[in-house]
């Protein structure tokens, strides 16, 4: 899912669309009742903060071509989402001195991290059970959702999920959303497209009602020039980590739990004191749940 979300953005050009998107949504998302990220940790946990006294450097690896979470902006410097969530782990552990993001490409973030070049990779990718064979992760610090988006006329005009009845569904043929739509809503009529292009250009012709796919890609599309303002995302976004996976995480060697363990409980301080959320609204004032 990941090297198809990367070739998806690189192909919509996302990147200008995601700096439209901020300067539009980022003064109205609250007025709008934009959805927050949903809390992932539990305020009443606590995970003890490791002594790091004897840390030489921490090294956060990433990547340049995942926008909005990692990107090189319009005066040359790296950033994004990731980046600004270093910043706030490596304060949250006050050890900001030691810390470093250096960005590599997506197929050298393993090998560097083997080799030593660094000490964590923040960079999406996928939690799977061969990795977690390999290397260690963080508690997840976001889930990507999956959505329904529908054509305003096509809907009718009762725009939720349940209205959807008997009207035709579009999803990209052998994907996990297809296959989590079919598993999650057996009764609603699923029409499969061969590609992502082909099923949202049906969506816009209203050739189907809605399609059900990535939330966050679908979020960027609907609120893009290339919709046209057609179609709109429905209320609801659905997890499964059977069809969508763990969620985004730090990944980091299997030697050093204290690592892991220091990153968890950065994580949970920025969630229960609301940083992980204002981090998240920076990046995603439309929202993406």
């Amino acid at each position: 899912m990941t090297r198809a979300f990367r070739a998806f953005l690189k192909f919509c050009g996302i990147f200008t669309l995601f700096v439209l998107l901020v300067a539009h949504f980022s003064a109205f998302s609250r007025a709008a009742g934009v959805h927050d990220l949903p809390l992932l940790f539990d305020a009443r946990e606590r995970i003890a903060k490791p002594d790091l006294s004897g840390l030489a450097r921490l090294r956060f690896l990433t990547a340049v071509d995942f926008p909005p979470f990692n990107f090189i902006d319009q005066s040359g410097k790296l950033s994004g989402f990731h980046v600004d969530l270093v910043r706030e782990i490596c304060g949250e552990l006050e050890i900001e001195a030691k810390c470093q993001i250096q960005a590599v490409t997506f197929a050298e973030l393993q090998p560097a991290l083997e080799d030593g070049q660094g000490e964590a990779i923040v960079a999406g990718i996928g939690v799977s059970p061969e990795l977690r064979q390999r290397f260690a992760f963080s508690r997840a610090f976001m889930k990507l959702p999956a959505r329904f988006a529908a054509n305003r006329q096509a809907a009718g005009g009762d725009l939720s999920a349940g209205a959807l009845g008997s009207k035709p569904v579009g999803a990209v043929s052998g994907t996990t959303h297809e296959a989590m739509l079919k598993a999650f809503f057996p009764k609603l009529e699923t029409r499969s497209f061969p590609t992502r292009d082909t099923m949202l250009a049906a969506l816009k012709e209203g050739t189907v009602a809605a399609v059900f796919s990535d939330g966050m890609q679908l979020s960027f599309w609907t609120a893009g020039s290339d919709a046209g303002n057609c179609c709109t995302l429905l209320d609801g976004a659905y997890f499964s980590q059977r069809f969508l996976g763990e969620g985004l995480a730090i990944m980091n060697r299997k030697g050093d739990p204290a690592l892991t363990q220091a990153i968890d409980h950065a994580l949970l301080e920025l969630s229960r004191k609301g940083r992980l959320n204002e981090i998240y609204l920076r990046y995603f004032p439309a929202g993406i749940y």
